[in-house]
């Protein structure tokens, strides 16, 4: 397409899910519930290892990281989508729209390196029981943490200021429920090979490497689990790992089929609901899956409402 068809676009408007106004109404009321539960879930599980000594320990430093990372990644999509929702001209402007692609970017990439981080540490507890402590001390933890932001904020930034860099055509229309990476460079009036070189080379770094690692650990783990004698040993072992198992398993499967092809990526209509995948269930369910499948967890539930309880049954004599 030629240069006379590129222009300086101010703002964008997304299509989202539907143009029915009574099918918005019931997903707006419909997501507005689970983005409440979502928040709500992760605030309360990070509140929850901040106040239970008990949890002090390097698996729920990093579950704090994923949970924040977790509600941060919905508020970063759920709050305009539902705005959207209610809004006869869904706009979004174009500094609004790098922002979002920059911290959606920035927060899924952050998940999948902590995942794996994650895997390393259930890895050191299965594997090297006895090394534990010293292994993850107090400031690797951190510098584990750390790193899996840093490498998800500076991997966003290099794609949010490549794609925004692209001459758009007049077409203003993004046909998904927020600014994704592939939606917007559609919307390009150049060739665009160089971008979804840049979009593989980063699903290699920031999803197949972290995948790997994971791979590798649980094959470790798995290995090492299988030469514990006891048939109550290998349950215990299993179960401290089968919580973040699940958790991966949610994570790195649409992941994988949604980037690592871009030419040959799903149909548009599978792109919107694998972004409502990531952006409402999988932060939904994370707090419920290491609340229901960890007895730590659990235990310490029970503790804080059992204090609660106290409280208030003074208070009220």
């Amino acid at each position: 397409m030629g240069r006379a068809n590129e222009t300086r676009v101010s703002g964008f408007i997304l299509l989202g899910l539907s143009r029915d106004w009574d099918t918005q109404v019931s997903l707006f009321v419909l997501f507005l519930a689970m983005y409440t539960v979502t928040v709500l879930g992760n605030v309360l599980i990070v509140l929850l290892i901040r106040l239970d000594s008990r949890l002090h320990t390097p698996m729920y430093f990093f579950l704090t990281n994923l949970s924040l990372v977790d509600v941060s990644y919905a508020t970063s999509i759920v709050p305009q989508l539902l705005a959207h929702f209610l809004a006869e001209h869904k706009v979004i402007p174009f500094l609004s729209c790098a922002a979002q692609l920059f911290f959606s970017l920035a927060l899924g990439g952050i998940e999948f390196v902590l995942l794996a981080v994650m895997a390393y540490d259930r890895y050191v507890a299965v594997c090297e029981p006895l090394r534990y402590p010293v292994i993850m001390s107090e400031g690797w933890c951190a510098k584990l943490a750390i790193s899996s932001w840093v490498s998800g904020s500076i991997n966003s930034l290099m794609q949010t200021a490549i794609t925004f860099q692209l001459p758009m055509c007049t077409n203003k229309y993004i046909d998904h429920i927020s600014c994704e990476l592939l939606a917007v460079v559609r919307l390009a009036c150049v060739d665009t090979s160089t971008n979804e070189v840049a979009i593989m080379v980063s699903s290699i770094v920031l999803l197949m490497t972290p995948f790997f690692l994971v791979l590798l650990s649980y094959i470790r783990i798995i290995s090492t689990i299988l030469k514990i004698q006891s048939t109550e040993g290998r349950r215990k072992a299993f179960h401290t790992c089968a919580s973040h198992l699940t958790v991966v398993a949610l994570c790195y499967g649409m992941a994988i089929f949604t980037y690592i092809q871009p030419h040959s990526s799903p149909s548009v209509l599978q792109e919107k609901l694998i972004s409502l995948f990531y952006a409402i269930l999988t932060p939904m369910l994370n707090p419920m899956i290491y609340s229901l499948r960890n007895k730590e967890v659990k235990g310490a539930w029970q503790k804080l409402l059992g204090q609660f309880a106290g409280v208030t049954s003074k208070l009220s004599v």
